[in-house]
Order: structure tokens, then sequence, then C-alpha cells
């Protein structure tokens, strides 16, 4: 039988093709196949039945401490994204002393101030910081004397040691979040277990519309 997938022989998409993590949760089904097969477990005896049972519990008390692990690694990420809302706030600070900064910065840092990093503003907080720094830097590049500023210079650092530890941090979440959409389709015993406990699969980060487009642009 020959490959599914020919490298070879094609079809290929010679102007590429970007791709787009689907903003959309799963739930979990089971039909009436699982339900027989527990059934079939007591019927076969008490054994197989309260085999099946404990892995149940089991399975259970593994996406409970999962759940766990993914709440973790999200607030991982939120910490390093308040010390990024710091560090801008701190230099902006120390610049519009000396420069007259960009409307678009300080409605960035007016909207920062105050808020806290949630599951429902993380992306938004991310770009407004995103958007912030890069508009900052480039008129602190303009001015020598902020450059050689240490204080400036090294919220420059830390900037991008966050940034570093950001991109780390959602690798390790969007693993676990692997971990989990893998798991709650392993029929027989997580699937039934998901099912019944109405789990749905998690979404991973996603990069905004306005750091696609930062990505294609000319750096140099």
């Amino acid at each position: 039988m020959a490959n599914l997938l020919d490298e070879v022989t094609g079809p290929v998409n010679d102007n590429g093709r970007d791709i787009h993590v689907i903003d959309k949760q799963l739930p979990v089904e089971i039909g009436t196949g699982s339900v027989l097969f527990e059934i079939a477990l007591w019927v076969c005896g008490i054994l197989p039945g309260l085999i099946f049972l404990f892995m149940k519990i089991s399975a259970r008390n593994y996406f409970q401490q999962l759940e766990q692990r993914i709440q973790a690694e999200a607030s991982n990420i939120d910490n390093f994204l308040e010390q990024r809302v710091q560090i801008l706030q701190n230099v902006v600070g120390l610049v519009e002393r000396a420069v007259d900064l960009d409307k678009d910065v300080m409605k960035s840092v007016a909207a920062l101030r105050g808020g806290k990093v949630t599951d429902a503003n993380r992306n938004t907080v991310n770009q407004q910081v995103d958007v912030a720094f890069g508009r900052l830097f480039p008129q602190v590049e303009a001015y020598p004397e902020l450059k050689a500023h240490n204080a400036i210079a090294d919220a420059m650092q830390q900037n991008s040691y966050l940034q570093r530890e950001i991109t780390a941090a959602r690798t390790v979440y969007n693993s676990r979040v692997t971990q989990w959409n893998t798991s709650i389709f392993a029929w027989p015993t997580k699937m039934i277990v998901a099912a019944r406990q109405g789990y749905t699969t998690r979404i991973p980060f996603t990069a905004s519309a306005e750091t696609r487009d930062m990505a294609r642009a000319k750096f140099f």
C-alpha cells in the first residue's frame, strides 16, 4: 500500500498555510457501548466490577490532580506577566519625565494600573504590555541619555528575561493541556469518567492577531 501522505508527489501548497488554534471546547461523550461494557463487567462477576470501579476512582483522582497542575502552570504565567506590568509602569515613570511619550503607551499603562491578571483577561493584559513595550523601547533608543540610565537598562534586561520565562511557562502549560485533552478521550476508564464528570477539552495558549502581525514584520 502506498503512503497516504506522499511528500514527493504532493499535493503541496506553495503559498503555505498559517495555523490557528481553534478556540472551542469539545465535550466528552460516551455511547451505549460504554454502558454495556460496564454492565458486562458486573455480569461477569463482582470482582471485575469492583476492579473497574477502583480504576474509575483512580482516574477521577488523576483528573483532579492534573487540573490543579494546569491551574498552577497558568498561575506561573500570570506571575511573570504581572512582573512585566510592574516593570513597564516603572520604566514609563522614569521615561515620561524626559520624553513626551506616545499616547498609546500611556493608554496601555493606564489600562493596566490597578488591574489583576485573571483567566478572562490574561491574553488582553499580555497584548497591552507587548504593545506598550513595542512603542516605548524605540523612543528610549532615540535618547542616548535614557539608554545609559541604569534603571532603564536593567528594566530592559528584566523584560527580555521575563519574556523568555513566559514562553517557557506557556510551553509547560500547553503540555499539561495536551495531556488533559489526550487523557479525557482514553477509553474506557478515563473517557467514561470524563464524560460522567462533564469534562471538556481545554484550549492551549493562543497568540493574538497583533502578535502574529508583528512576527511577520521586518526586524532589521
